[in-house]
């Protein structure tokens, strides 16, 4: 397949991605309403209508579907030191018939004798007949002021749904979730007293500039927000999810507001049958971090006129589960708290196209510390991160794929820095494991180039086992030359190399045109040596059985001679001593030393 088959393919897949982004309904034709969106990686169950067989739940979110008039039963096992909260949210399929009250869940919590934990909690509808994903939860919670379900041991989540004919007899996708809150390091703060704070809502913020929001189809893809003024587009039948971070100590002031319709008293509006009043047109609910309903039926009438529904809470406080009353209840953890804006399918004839609406969203009180729980929980907390994506409006969903993707990349980042910093290693390893070769005993298959001292040839690679063959051999009892590789063997006898071995660089080391060898004026090489036997210093008489290097224009060899008796040996040895001053031997000493240095510092040759 070629490249440009690759970039069409990707382009289409991008393409799909974009149109199927949390958010981008909003640009969709108007009678499209789309379904709620369940949470990724959600676990399908079901749940039957007896406990002794009840599918067992973890932590999580969960999937299932009820009918009308079932009961579900779920299995799960808690402790005695933290609180649970079980959370069912129904959404049935946008444009359903439904019966405001009538329509509903019940969510409890029951131990194994069947005893209830907690209130029973009821979401129902309240938008005079439509359907819209409706939520709240049931708490087993672990307290001093508590007697009932304290003890660890098997626990039901009961779920069942009660409907009217209205409804009709399909099931409904139901989603189930399972959260748990950690106990407290130390005692649990005290209910906040009456009076502690105004209950009387402060004027919405009134920013000029809108920005643009983004709302989901449920709590999985809300939309972030921050403090300001936001506006997105909603169609009729149509609920759209936001959320904004509330911390420990703040209360959210929010207002969901449509404009005046502009087919109220037109010719066009009369002629399509325009009425002048809508009930629960424009509805607000508002859920805490577990999803338990902090109001769930705020809803307004509409006339044609600029209509608006507002929430103002209570400021977050642990000690404010302790309270009687419901809506302060819930705002017991701070947390992302979500949005939920209904529109009335009867808004049609108003807003055929949709309606713009408009997000006052206000956090007031400065963040608290937290009630210290005994381990770290992102779910009840705000992250600056969290008000981050708030403020620039960033989808759950989003953020969620977006953590993962820069996970990803910082992890392949790190390891392309770890493999960098490997080859660095092994690099400044290798070059000293070389030099530590030259000064010692090894010289490498290819190794640096062989030092020149006086009585010596021109230098090359030496090859490992072998006396290259531009060399002449060192007289018996010299000292070896820095870089040679145990030239002289046991006895001081020079080591014969192999015949026919030639240079690897194939170079003869021979001087060129300008009386120059190949390597002059290399960087680290050795200085220009004559070849000339007229400048080689005089050699030492040595014995007739050592062998000598002989060179030729096309070829070299090696003659081969005997072994020298022991009495030879030693006499070679003595005239050599003789035949050599001891300041021409410093000198030649202090020469080796240097090509020692220099080959340790510029390393290995080019061929390495």
């Amino acid at each position: 397949m070629t490249r440009t088959t690759y970039r069409g393919l990707v382009a289409l897949a991008a393409l799909a991605v974009v149109t199927a982004l949390p958010g981008t309904a909003g640009v969709a034709a108007a009678g499209e309403v789309p379904a709620y969106r369940t949470a990724d990686g959600a676990t399908a169950t079901t749940g039957t209508p007896s406990a002794a067989d009840a599918p067992r739940l973890t932590p999580g979110m969960h999937t299932d579907s009820i009918g009308r008039g079932e009961r579900k039963y779920y299995a799960v096992t808690l402790d005695d030191r933290t609180s649970a909260y079980f959370s069912a949210v129904v959404a049935p399929r946008p444009g359903t018939k439904v019966q405001d009250y009538g329509d509903q869940l019940a969510i409890s919590v029951q131990d194994s004798g069947g005893g209830t934990c907690g209130p029973v909690a009821h979401p129902s509808f309240h938008s005079g007949g439509a359907a819209y994903p409706i939520a709240d939860y049931a708490v087993r919670r672990i307290g001093a002021d508590r007697t009932d379900c304290q003890k660890a041991g098997p626990y039901y989540l009961v779920i069942s749904r009660k409907g009217t004919a209205a409804s009709g007899p399909g099931s409904w996708p139901v989603e189930i979730g399972y959260l748990t809150e950690p106990a407290l390091k130390g005692g649990t703060p005290d209910r906040p007293g009456d009076g502690t704070w105004s209950s009387a809502a402060p004027a919405p913020p009134t920013d000029t500039d809108k920005r643009d929001a983004r709302g989901g189809t449920g709590f999985n893809d809300a939309g972030s927000v921050a403090k300001g003024v936001w506006q997105d587009r909603i169609r009729p039948g149509e609920a759209r999810f936001y959320r904004v971070p509330v911390d420990w100590g703040q209360q959210l002031n929010i207002s969901a507001e449509l404009p005046n319709s502009t087919l109220a008293d037109s010719t066009a509006g009369a002629a399509t049958g325009v009425t002048k009043y809508v009930p629960n047109a424009l509805g607000l609910s508002l859920f805490n971090p577990a999803r338990g309903a902090v109001r769930d039926n705020n809803f307004v009438s509409y006339s044609g006129r600029p209509a608006a529904t507002r929430e103002f809470t209570a400021p977050v406080a642990y000690g404010n589960r302790l309270h009687p009353t419901g809506a302060v209840s819930a705002m017991r953890f701070a947390g992302w708290y979500y949005l939920e804006v209904t529109l009335n399918p009867g808004m049609a004839q108003y807003f055929p196209e949709g309606a713009d609406l408009t997000l006052r969203v206000d956090v007031l009180g400065t963040a608290q510390a937290g009630p210290g729980y005994s381990r770290p929980t992102g779910d009840f907390s705000v992250t600056p991160t969290d008000r981050d994506m708030a403020d620039r409006g960033q989808p759950a969903q989003g953020a969620a794929k977006s953590g993962t993707l820069m996970a990803v990349a910082y992890a392949g980042i790190g390891t392309g820095v770890t493999l960098l910093l490997g080859l660095v290693v092994w690099r400044v390893v290798a070059r000293r494991k070389w030099a530590q070769g030259a000064r010692g005993a090894g010289v490498a298959s290819v190794g640096p180039v062989a030092p020149v001292v006086p009585g010596v040839g021109l230098p090359g690679p030496v090859v490992s086992g072998a006396v290259p063959r531009n060399l002449v051999a060192p007289e018996a009892g010299s000292i070896p030359p820095a870089g040679w590789s145990e030239p002289y063997g046991e006895s001081g006898r020079p080591m014969q190399s192999v015949p026919g071995q030639s240079n690897q660089s194939g170079q003869s080391g021979l001087p060129n045109e300008l009386g120059q060898p190949e390597w002059a004026g290399r960087p680290g090489r050795p200085p220009e040596v004559e070849r000339s036997s007229a400048t080689r210093p005089s050699q030492p008489s040595q014995p007739s059985q050592a062998p000598q290097l002989s060179e030729s224009s096309n070829s070299s060899h090696v003659a081969e001679a005997s072994q020298p008796s022991q009495t030879s040996q030693a006499s070679a040895s003595a005239s050599a001593s003789a035949s050599v001053s001891p300041s021409s031997r410093t000198s030649q000493e202090a020469q080796a030393a240097q090509q020692g240095r220099e080959a340790e510092q510029f390393g290995p040759s080019q061929g390495w």
